[in-house]
């Protein structure tokens, strides 16, 4: 099992707050570790983001609590109660999970049966909260981010790889059929996380003015890179779905076919080895014209093997569609590979090692 950034953060997070906690002489230091476990961010900027509201959150728990005990005392049906009003109120101010489930444990520490005075239980209670939410902000600011930009080229590589694998054996009738059908399954899981670790780059912090330049370029080449990985993966999926019709079209017009779809995805394999600058830039076909699928004939050829049968007969022109945005997508990336280049041509998108991921 490997330990990622965050688990690291959120063991250091803990293990400060209870420590601070304990010297500062609190009666309970377990609430400042629980706090610093809902207040710990994926990146600085989300830290940022999310501090304010979790203080919100702490003082509207510690407040709310108070008040009851005062009014209604702490019978568990009133803790209860009371929880089911904060969770209302967060939601109407539309706060994150974390920060709800801060507020909750606010609402239970304050209203714990004790024999203090309630006002100075609940300052020390709030005291601890706190502490526990600053820990994890400065540990989010001293602890290295992970590395988002490997980290997402990382997983559109490994994506794309997978992908036109599975395209050019389910072409061909070698796919297992339960096989594919998981792989589908895990695959969009993992388009899912390309999209999350899209949006913790974009929100990465860049300071200097060349910097910033150079971040909103790769941010547009990203975005397409997955567009375009996302458009394969719409295609290895209609294979999956009208593979019981491609089995029996004729074997000329299935030549056809997969001549055509191998044009598109040597041309993306191509396009992803560029970005990564394991093809020479100076080569005359690093970014070469990509060879354009012949849909029409595709069209033709699938009028004439249904020909007899009105029903079927354009049963397979979403394949034809599909391949037919795809080689867009690609042409499209490549325009923007090729402007990326230009402006920064000793800069290449990075990527980790396969067995390290």
């Amino acid at each position: 099992m490997k330990l990622g950034a965050r688990m690291l953060k959120t063991g250091l997070a803990v293990a400060a707050a209870m420590y601070l906690a304990t010297l500062l002489g609190f009666a309970s230091a377990v609430f400042a570790g629980i706090a610093a476990v809902f207040a710990i961010q994926p990146s600085i900027y989300r830290s940022f983001q999310t501090i304010i509201e979790q203080l919100q959150a702490n003082i509207l728990g510690v407040t709310a609590a108070t008040i009851v005990v005062f009014t209604l005392g702490n019978d568990p049906f009133v803790i209860g109660f009371t929880i089911v009003i904060i969770i209302g109120i967060c939601m109407k101010l539309r706060m994150t999970e974390s920060t709800i489930s801060l507020a909750i444990v606010a609402i239970i520490a304050v209203m714990e049966s004790t024999e203090m005075e309630i006002i100075h239980f609940a300052l020390l209670r709030f005291s601890a909260l706190t502490l526990g939410i600053f820990s994890a902000f400065i540990v989010n600011l001293l602890f290295l981010p992970p590395k988002y930009e490997t980290k997402l080229f990382q997983r559109i590589d490994r994506a794309n790889a997978d992908i036109l694998q599975w395209l050019r054996v389910t072409t061909r009738h070698l796919s297992d059929e339960p096989a594919l059908k998981g792989e589908i399954a895990r695959i969009e899981e993992e388009m899912t996380k390309i999209d999350q670790t899209y949006l913790l780059f974009s929100e990465e912090r860049t300071y200097l003015k060349k910097r910033r330049l150079s971040k909103a370029r790769k941010l547009i080449l990203f975005r397409q890179l997955i567009a375009t990985t996302k458009k394969s993966f719409e295609v290895l999926k209609t294979f999956h779905q009208l593979n019981e019709k491609i089995e029996t079209i004729p074997t000329s017009f299935h030549t056809i076919l997969v001549e055509e779809l191998d044009k598109v995805i040597h041309s993306h394999e191509k396009l992803i080895l560029s970005s990564m600058g394991r093809i020479k830039q100076r080569h005359k076909q690093t970014l070469q014209a990509i060879d354009e699928p012949n849909i029409h004939k595709l069209v033709d050829n699938l009028i004439q093997v249904y020909h007899e049968d009105e029903r079927n007969r354009l049963s397979l022109l979403p394949l034809a569609s599909q391949l037919m945005e795809y080689n867009q997508h690609l042409k499209h990336l490549q325009k923007l590979l090729k402007s990326y280049q230009q402006y920064h041509k000793t800069e290449h998108l990075e990527v980790m090692k396969r067995d390290s991921l």
